[in-house]
């Protein structure tokens, strides 16, 4: 019953994962159509959502389903407790991703300001947090996620610049405004991703440990 238990968890534990990496992939190919102006990787984006939605549910399922079954405690159940937490930041990481492409089309006419100001740094910087924040949640080890708060006000450094700089813009050009404001919107998602990344390694510090700890 034991191992059956154990298998049963890792599966949900890899599933999560899974989930994990497509919530990261729409976030990263969101923003690389915003760059290059790419319908066709806005589509896929777009196409994802119905998928990131039964990762959602599915995996719920299964924890709820192992905790009914099983009666989980001390580390097992904070796994558990952890993963019902990560799928819903990493819901919410790939719907900003859906939301940076929904208006695409509209802007897609629009003269581009060169380099997306500070976007491309902040993505890079985001979903590095992200994919520690689950490489953690994998090993079951802190080790990744020791940095995550420094790489976090980097992103908000990041957002506070880009937001400066689309201001700038926009004063200097009011034919800029539009496409300036949809920047603004992307930095602010951009940043509140860094924000659940930061909560993702909290609960697999718990998880971990079962220590709390707030990454500020």
């Amino acid at each position: 019953m034991v191992e059956k238990f154990h298998l049963e968890l890792d599966m949900m534990k890899e599933h999560t994962l899974e989930m994990g990496f497509l919530s990261r992939t729409m976030l990263k190919i969101a923003v690389r159509a915003l760059k290059n102006r790419d319908l066709e990787c806005a589509a896929w984006v777009l196409n994802r959502r119905e998928d990131l939605t039964r990762w959602d549910d599915s995996i719920e399922e299964e924890a709820l389903r192992l905790m009914a079954l099983y009666q989980p405690m001390a580390s097992d159940l904070r796994t558990i407790a952890c993963t019902l937490k990560m799928i819903t930041y990493l819901t919410r990481i790939g719907i900003y991703g859906r939301d940076i492409v929904v208006g695409l089309n509209k802007v897609s006419e629009m003269p581009p300001v060169p380099g997306l100001f500070s976007i491309p740094r902040m993505t890079e910087i985001v979903t590095s947090m992200v994919e520690a924040g689950l490489k953690a949640y994998a090993t079951d080890s802190i080790s990744p996620i020791e940095s995550i708060g420094k790489r976090d006000d980097e992103v908000d450094a990041l957002f506070f610049s880009t937001f400066q700089e689309c201001i700038a813009a926009m004063t200097g050009d009011p034919e800029k405004i539009p496409i300036c404001t949809n920047y603004i919107l992307v930095a602010r998602y951009l940043e509140r991703c860094g924000d659940h990344a930061c909560k993702m390694a909290e609960k697999v510090h718990y998880m971990v440990t079962g220590e709390r700890i707030t990454i500020e």
